[in-house]
């Protein structure tokens, strides 16, 4: 049987109808005026059945383009399972002598999925994309393969619960942060990242990019917010215990937590680099711009804004510091608890920023900023699902849970690095503004029901 597959224009045309309507698609608040085809790489054509591997620019009426990458599969009578992927049909009229098949989402897959296996454990080059792997990897192209559907900004598969494919959804030109870091701490041997195994890679106007990495898969392992969620909830259950006497008391992980980030940073230190430096005057800079932008559409921080400045004013004269490459995007959803040890994931660095930023050195104080800003969240946010406590009772409860972690990830932290970060305290706190006016704007475009919890941090930092 032969496929009439639709013409680029054609595809382009359901793509424009389709994007929108993904989870990953960044662009649902813009409105779309081009979807442009910059890759469109053959993958699999069988009778009656093909795959392409497909990179298109998306433009829109106000704003700079956006890159994503879009696996597609192509079924004259794909099974039933695989029609919720499928994007709209244009209702074309084939080629005579071909039949026009539904085009769908490859990821869902199985039989693509497979292929992408096989690629790697081969090393093929197919037109322009390569499938590398680390030198010693062996990989079982008989494992099965099944999507992960939860994340929001990538496509993950799993394969046979040893293997992790993530295919990086939105591009940039460049090598993507999170594979960059991960060979980097592949070489040092760190024991808090999964082992990379490979990648697949293209070039685009003379540019490397970066389509998918692989790791191993960390089986029976829980995310740090979950555990973090948990505690916090079981604290407020047992209303006459303080958090240390609460069975699911979380202050041992988060000690350990903070041993596992001290590892992973000196690790990058020794195989990238650092530095001992005066506070950047583009920190700074990129501080104040954040405010700025912050305060014309969250008026709680406009009324903050000069009390704001003056925490970063001051962090600008704190002592040298260390900079060198980090996390650069850190909170308890970015680690997982193997049953032997802390997993640091997601290296790919803040989604608002470009790639070339990500790659930027910076303090590691951000790292723990973040991850502060992250423990904050876990106690405060599930507070409304208690109404039988006083509010004042449940906001000391919170507080008590989540100074009591904070402090505990950073005396492991320090345990580890030799310096507490807690010394570096009008620094750390200017990390601390910068995250918590970044929350801000986040919960006014997504979750206005949460503002109050950033809000609440900005004006007890600025005092």
């Amino acid at each position: 049987m032969t496929l009439s597959l639709p013409s680029d224009s054609d595809l382009c045309a359901q793509l424009a109808l389709w994007l929108p309507e993904q989870r990953w698609f960044s662009g649902k608040s813009l409105t779309l005026s081009a979807v442009r085809l910059r890759l469109r790489e053959p993958l699999i054509d069988t009778d009656g059945f093909a795959a392409e591997q497909v990179v298109v620019d998306v433009e829109f009426a106000v704003g700079p383009a956006q890159r994503y990458q879009i696996p597609l599969a192509y079924r004259v009578h794909p099974p039933e399972a695989l029609l919720p992927f499928a994007l709209p049909d244009l209702d074309v009229d084939p080629v005579p002598g071909t039949e026009r098949p539904v085009v769908y989402d490859a990821t869902a897959d199985q039989e693509v999925n497979d292929h992408y296996l096989t690629a790697l454990a081969e090393q093929q080059t197919l037109g322009s994309i390569t499938f590398r792997t680390v030198a010693g990897s062996a990989i079982d192209t008989a494992l099965r393969s099944r999507p992960i559907g939860a994340e929001q900004s990538n496509t993950s598969i799993v394969y046979g619960e040893q293997l992790l494919l993530k295919l990086f959804r939105r591009l940039e030109p460049g090598i993507n942060p999170d594979l960059e870091l991960h060979r980097a701490l592949a070489d040092s041997g760190c024991e808090h990242v999964a082992p990379l195994i490979g990648w697949i890679e293209s070039e685009l106007d003379g540019e490397p990019l970066t389509l998918a990495m692989v790791q191993e898969f960390v089986a029976n392992a829980a995310d740090g917010w979950s555990l973090a969620v948990n505690s916090v909830r079981d604290l407020f259950v047992e209303a006459d215990l303080h958090a240390a006497e609460v069975g699911t008391d979380f202050a041992g992980e988060a000690q350990r937590l903070g041993e596992a980030v001290a590892h992973v940073h000196a690790d990058l230190a020794r195989q990238l680099g650092a530095t001992h430096a005066a506070v950047s005057a583009d920190t700074i800079a990129g501080m104040t711009r954040r405010l700025d932008a912050a305060a014309a559409i969250v008026p709680e921080i406009a009324d903050r804004r000069v009390a704001a400045q003056a925490v970063f004013d001051k962090a600008a004269t704190a002592a040298p510091t260390t900079v060198q490459r980090i996390h650069g995007d850190l909170h308890l959803g970015q680690a997982l608890r193997a049953p032997s040890r802390w997993i640091v994931i997601d290296f790919e660095g803040e989604p608002v920023k470009t790639i070339a930023e990500r790659r930027l050195p910076d303090s590691p104080l951000r790292d723990i900023a973040g991850m502060l800003r992250s423990f904050d969240y876990a106690g405060h946010h599930s507070l409304t699902d208690f109404s039988t406590l006083q509010d004042s009772q449940r906001e000391f409860r919170a507080k008590e849970w989540t100074t009591r972690n904070g402090s505990a990830f950073c005396d492991g932290y320090a345990s580890v690095a030799g310096t507490d970060p807690r010394a570096e305290s009008d620094l750390l706190e200017a990390y601390l503004l910068d995250k918590a006016i970044y929350e801000a704007v986040y919960e006014v475009r997504h979750r206005p029901n949460w503002l109050p919890l950033p809000v609440k941090a900005i004006t007890r930092i600025v005092g």
